[in-house]
């Protein structure tokens, strides 16, 4: 009994891992592809990552994606944090109800509803459409996941360590940053890797809130998809997914480095 449960656990995961990655893994795969038919095999070569270089458009597609996701996820880590802190610590304050559900409404809100509501505030008070309004939009778009991965590790939070600092004379605000900070960064590095995920992600409220010269790559490779797939599409993605994985191992490895000097 026990060798038929491990057997057909082993084949759910590797089913499941196979439908996640097997994608992706093609991608990467075909960036490599020597031939310009990207359902075709033509043999290894690296001549579309050369190409690439020359695709202007790509690139600053690319370019801009990085700058927005990382500008948006960092601001909306900074933001998302205090709200946790103030949902967490300050009880059941005046206005919480509130601002829980300001929080939480994008994680609700059909990303359509969210884009459209961006497009109509920015042309109300006559804001140029452009990089800024995209990056205001993801972070609007990122901060509740912040919140909730902050406040999930806040929630657990040993209260005295804390105490015993400011009994000790530390203020507040110095042992928020030498005391709390420290122990939940492994949580604030993870909010951050996932709101520049989803900031890099994002097609509809980008589609929505951007303009002339602040084409996120999304968009760039959807206007491209619709006229045929260049093979150099799979070479960028393949960037743009080390790009990923190279933060991801990176917060790995700050993540474990604070827990190895918390123990």
């Amino acid at each position: 009994m026990h060798k038929g449960l491990s057997a057909t656990t082993a084949t759910a995961l590797a089913l499941g891992m196979a439908f996640l990655y097997l994608p992706i893994l093609v991608l990467v795969v075909y960036s490599f592809n020597a031939s310009r038919l990207v359902t075709v095999w033509g043999g290894w070569s690296t001549r579309w990552y050369a190409a690439l270089l020359e695709d202007a458009a790509l690139i600053e597609a690319a370019s801009i994606s990085l700058r927005v996701a990382a500008l948006s996820a960092t601001v909306a880590t900074v933001l998302g944090t205090l709200a946790a802190v103030a949902l967490v610590r300050f009880g059941r304050f005046r206005g919480r109800l509130v601002l829980s559900a300001l929080v939480y409404a994008p994680i609700v809100m059909p990303e359509v509803i969210t884009g459209l509501s961006l497009l109509l505030l920015f042309v109300a008070v006559n804001i140029d459409r452009g990089f800024w309004t995209v990056t205001i939009s993801h972070t609007t778009l990122t901060m509740c996941f912040v919140v909730l991965i902050v406040q999930s590790r806040l929630v657990r939070f040993d209260m005295s360590l804390e105490e015993a600092a400011m009994d000790l004379g530390c203020p507040p605000l110095r042992t928020f940053l030498t005391i709390t900070l420290p122990l939940i960064w492994p949580a604030v590095a993870s909010a951050w890797l996932l709101a520049f995920t989803l900031s890099l992600d994002d097609l509809v409220i980008a589609s929505f809130t951007t303009g002339p010269g602040a084409t996120t790559l999304p968009i760039r490779i959807y206007s491209d998809v619709r006229l045929g797939v260049k093979p150099e599409i799979n070479a960028v993605c393949t960037l743009m997914i080390a790009t990923v994985a190279a933060a991801l191992i990176l917060t790995s490895l700050v993540t474990k480095g604070a827990d190895a000097r918390r123990r």
